[in-house]
């Protein structure tokens, strides 16, 4: 998922890169318009699409090394209450957090724009409804809805409702209420608040250009340069006057349009495109190796077995192992949170089970010379989620590689793994080490 959102951001700043150095200057505005509402969309889409040519081929299935599990000869379980990972994703946490405190903020401005509408006189035309705001001189419009300040001079109010209502055909304001909804989404993306400046400013431009082709420039330059109109915090609404704004649509309105062959600026996209498809279809055909922290778990020396009821599992840091990179791990009952704790909850478990359910009084029984002894086993974990094809590898006795093959074949049905949304096998091998005193 960390990978998915990188590629989302990477994306978009390229897009508007091109838009900021190769369009935002053209007058062709109905074009930049559809760039801007399309290109946040394709950034969510291009890196979910993998096309086959681009490629390379992935071994169906994936060795996995799973962390050593450390058994005592002495351990007595009777009475054991199994443990899942049922520890909270605070990245999850977090995310949630700032979807709800954004959500917020919202349901506040619709609020606001919502009394303002109730609690204020509004005259309505066949066009638009026309809202009074008494002692006050904003200018602004939220669907057909214009809200005019009622300290506004009268000879400047019809060339300000004009221009609002041109925002009001065209529907402008959805367009700022999907990036609303795209800040809520991804509240911690730089890039949404970029693009949202962006279009509001090009919906200036579009208006703007519809004005002063029946209205003097001069005119209309001195509508924006000499009254200074209050703003009203409110994100998704348009509004006539914005002092950062003002000078970028005077040289806009006073440009010539644009060439026609400089639409060919938006050809652009297309290598762009390309690129960003190569890259999100492309699989390094190397084996793709991450480091993980991986713990050990080793259980408490026992003096007097009689008295034991329970042995509590010491989690110690031991070192990296090497783990291939597969996009949706198994997830072992009870796990759940992003990948990367899934990966830790199914070593978690799996260990876990072993240690619980393994009979170390067998090493008793064995004749074993001292010193630290170990197991290997592999098993599959199949596209249905089932282990099977359970060996051992290796073991200093026949009975203590028959103990392992007999607990590992009891763990419990998972969600199996998947790579490119297909289900996949995985194969995973086990080391099982324990001291012989």
């Amino acid at each position: 998922m960390f990978t998915y959102i990188l590629q989302i951001i990477i994306f978009q700043v390229l897009f508007l890169a091109v838009y900021d150095f190769f369009l935002s200057k053209e007058t062709f505005h109905k074009y930049n318009r559809w760039y801007l509402l399309g290109t946040p969309i394709l950034s969510f889409v291009l890196p979910l699409i993998k096309i086959p040519t681009f490629q390379k081929a992935m071994p169906q299935e994936i060795m996995v090394l799973l962390p050593e599990v450390m058994l005592s000869p002495q351990k007595v379980i009777e009475e054991t209450t199994y443990y899942t990972d049922g520890s909270i994703s605070y990245v999850s946490l977090f995310f949630w957090i700032g979807v709800s405190i954004f959500t917020i903020v919202f349901l506040v401005k619709l609020f606001k724009i919502v009394q303002l509408i109730v609690q204020n006189e509004t005259i309505k035309t066949h066009f638009y409804k026309l809202v009074l705001l008494p002692k006050r001189n904003n200018a602004f419009s939220f669907f057909n809805y214009i809200f005019l300040g009622k300290e506004i001079p009268s000879n400047k109010k019809d060339e300000i409702i004009e221009h609002e209502l041109i925002h009001a055909k065209q529907k402008h304001s959805v367009d700022l209420l999907f990036f609303e909804l795209l800040k809520i989404v991804m509240w911690f993306n730089p890039m949404i608040y970029f693009y949202q400046r962006r279009i509001t400013l090009l919906h200036e431009y579009i208006s703007d250009a519809a004005i002063i082709k029946t209205t003097q420039k001069q005119s209309y330059f001195n509508t924006l340069l000499n009254q200074t109109f209050q703003v009203e915090n409110i994100s998704f609404v348009n509004q006539f006057y914005k002092h950062s704004l003002i000078k970028k649509r005077i040289i806009m309105m006073t440009k010539n349009k644009s060439n026609q062959i400089r639409k060919a600026k938006y050809l652009l996209l297309l290598p762009l495109l390309a690129s960003m498809l190569i890259y999100t279809s492309c699989v390094k055909n190397e084996e793709t190796i991450e480091e993980i922290e991986v713990v050990n778990e080793k259980l408490p020396k026992i003096n007097n077995l009689d008295e034991i009821k329970e042995v509590e599992i010491v989690e110690e840091t031991v070192n990296d192992i090497p783990m291939a990179v597969i996009e949706h791990p198994p997830v072992f009952p009870g796990c759940n949170g992003t990948r990367e704790e899934k990966i830790k909850c199914l070593n978690s478990g799996i260990r876990k089970f072993v240690v619980i359910n393994f009979n170390g009084d067998l090493a008793k029984t064995t004749g074993l010379s001292k010193g630290k002894k170990k197991i290997w086993a592999q098993f599959r974990i199949d596209e249905k989620g089932s282990v099977e094809d359970v060996k051992v590898i290796k073991s200093p006795n026949t009975k203590l590689g028959e103990e392992v093959k007999r607990v590992i074949k009891l763990l419990p049905k998972m969600v199996p793994g998947k790579q490119r949304s297909k289900t996949v096998g995985m194969m995973y091998t086990l080391p099982i080490s324990f001291n012989v005193e």
